[in-house]
């Protein structure tokens, strides 16, 4: 019989990192107190990286060389944890000539370095893969990567789904499929705005153990990208009055945001549109099946051919975000594909009007909504 294998010794020098700042401050917060707990002593020091030229990158390295050969007076050892490093991607400052040679050098040092009363946390923003300092702590070391969500993401929505109730559930709470749902739609890809909302809606519900949907509306603001949907979504649910308070909204917006417009506006409904006679065409054809369940909905489009589907990524439903697609499943059944196609048409009009009329555009766009929504 084989001897059991010996447990595993955790690595001494880890790097955390990723496009995600809340997760990785989040996860780097983490390992740091796990390891210091599990040393002891009062010698842990961290160094702060955020700097804004290569004179202080140089000088926090210098702090961080001093750091890890300065053994601990008090406990079994001591973490060293290099907090919010700012030069390790490819921007100017990272590319700098001292600042690249003290970094290999550093590395080498590293690989003879004697770890035994020592360990290196190193918790960054985006990290350029190819450089030495990179692949040697890969080597040495452990290495997380924490990406950010985005729309552009097929199963952000599952992730953040997935993320919303675990939370959730540290706090001693449960929560209903249609307030879950509700909660990811109005947060988006944001996971700090996701935990503090998790927050504040744990807080709000008191001794109840579960977060129902009355829970999350009545609490839970919505997010930049939400508010964006959420001119779609009432077109979509075919609600008149909500529909002109989310253009108001919008409209608004434009106002206070030069990269927004009108016609912007415009575009954003004729996608919304567009999905919905496609997704419409779907179930008309048997590809996809009236679900509740977003991950059964998911499942039917990832059967459907691909070779049936346009090329064209314009016409292609399988090129819209699955969480959008499932998001106008119950709106397409108060439209008619005939309603539909004149709503496109209309809002071509509008687009012309737009353009070369010197009517107000909110006018014009109020005017092309009412007639699509009545």
């Amino acid at each position: 019989m084989a001897p059991p294998a010996a447990e595993k010794t955790p690595a001494p020098l880890a790097l955390i990192c990723g496009e995600d700042e809340f997760a990785v401050k989040k996860r780097a917060a983490q390992l740091n107190a796990q390891w210091c707990a599990e040393l002891g002593g009062m010698d842990h020091e961290i160094i702060d990286g955020a700097v804004m030229n290569s004179r202080e990158a140089l000088e926090v390295l210098r702090r961080l060389r001093e750091g890890l050969q300065t053994l601990p007076f008090f406990g079994s050892g001591k973490v060293v944890w290099l907090k919010n490093c700012s030069f390790l991607g490819d921007d100017r400052t990272a590319s700098t000539g001292a600042v690249t040679e003290f970094l290999v050098s550093l590395a080498d040092e590293l690989k003879s370095f004697d770890f035994k009363a020592v360990r290196l946390l190193i918790s960054a923003g985006k990290v350029d893969k190819r450089k030495t300092f990179y692949k040697t702590i890969d080597k040495l070391g452990q290495v997380e990567t924490l990406s950010g969500w985005s729309v552009e993401d097929r199963d952000w929505a599952t992730q953040a789904e997935g993320w919303a109730d675990r939370a959730l559930r540290e706090r001693g709470k449960g929560i209903t499929d249609s307030a879950l749902r509700e909660l990811v739609a109005r947060v988006g890809p944001n996971v700090r705005q996701l935990d503090m909302e998790v927050e504040k809606v744990s807080l709000y519900v008191g001794e109840r153990k579960e977060v129902d949907l009355k829970d999350v509306t009545a609490v839970c603001s919505k997010s930049k990208s939400a508010r964006a949907f959420a001119l779609g979504d009432a077109l979509g649910d075919r609600d008149l009055p909500r529909l002109l308070r989310c253009l108001d909204e919008e409209l608004w917006e434009v106002k206070l945001d030069p990269n927004k417009s009108e016609i912007g506006v415009l575009y954003g409904l004729i996608s919304k549109v567009r999905s919905m006679i496609l997704l419409k065409e779907m179930v008309r054809e048997g590809y996809v099946q009236p679900e509740g369940d977003y991950n059964r909905f998911k499942a039917q489009l990832a059967q459907i051919p691909a070779a049936q589907m346009p090329q064209d990524r314009r016409f292609n439903p399988l090129a819209i975000n699955a969480y959008v697609l499932y998001k106008a499943l119950p709106q397409v059944k108060r439209y008619t594909q005939t309603e539909l196609v004149r709503a496109m048409d209309l809002l071509l009009q509008c687009n012309r009007r737009l353009v070369s009329s010197g009517l107000e555009e909110a006018l014009v766009l109020q005017q092309t909504l009412v007639q699509i929504v009545s």
